[in-house]
């Protein structure tokens, strides 16, 4: 039967790589699907790995009906057996509704990559509705880690390497950005302390924190 799987992670999880080889997978069993991506690091309608690996992709915007998108390829001939849908915390949860009937009504495979909660660990609305609706759920077994080697949990926004809490949800950008607006994946423990790997550099090298009240001259 087919399914609904939602594959999440943090950033630097490697979901967009699991994605492309999810793809390959299956195409190499003679099945044929569709790629779908939102707001690529690399550009529109491109699906892309931070290991260098890149992919053409359906571009989702607000107005995709992903419905509509099967029944036409279907009507015109085409076979849909699967559906690669990659950020899909950018979906709308209209949009993974739609994904849902394509499961049980089309018996269309669906597998969905993407981030649960944003810089201010809220659920992004189409992550949430992912894991409201799908079959099963699966938290990839690549660890991301916070700067201090424990676990990320969580997704930090910077702004010249400091942690910001406020500003719109979603902002494009990356985690190997060293200046403006990035990204940075921390534990629970320091994302709550907002402690990036540059505050905590500047940290080490503050005299305040010498030991024994040692001077810095």
């Amino acid at each position: 039967m087919a399914q609904l799987v939602f594959f999440s992670g943090t950033m630097d999880s490697g979901k967009s790589t699991l994605a492309l080889q999810m793809d390959h997978n299956h195409a190499a069993r003679g099945r044929e699907g569709l790629i779908f991506s939102r707001n690529d690091r690399a550009g529109e309608a491109i699906l892309s790995s931070r290991l260098g690996l890149a992919v053409p992709s359906v571009e989702v915007t607000d107005g995709t009906d992903f419905w509509d998108e099967v029944v036409r390829r279907r009507t015109r001939g085409g076979r849909v057996d699967y559906l690669i849908c990659d950020e899909v915390q950018f979906y709308s949860p209209t949009q993974v509704e739609q994904l849902a009937r394509l499961v049980d009504e089309m018996g269309v495979d669906v597998f969905g990559f993407g981030i649960t909660t944003d810089f201010r660990t809220r659920l992004f609305p189409g992550s949430a509705r992912m894991l409201e609706l799908a079959d099963r759920v699966e938290r990839l077994q690549v660890e991301a880690l916070c700067w201090c080697g424990a676990r990320a949990t969580h997704n930090a926004r910077t702004l010249d390497g400091l942690m910001v809490t406020e500003g719109e949800q979603v902002v494009i950008g990356d985690t190997d950005r060293a200046a403006e607006v990035g990204y940075e994946v921390l534990c629970r423990r320091h994302h709550v302390r907002r402690e990036t790997a540059a505050a905590a550099r500047a940290a080490s090298l503050s005299p305040d924190t010498l030991p024994f009240g040692t001077s810095a001259d």
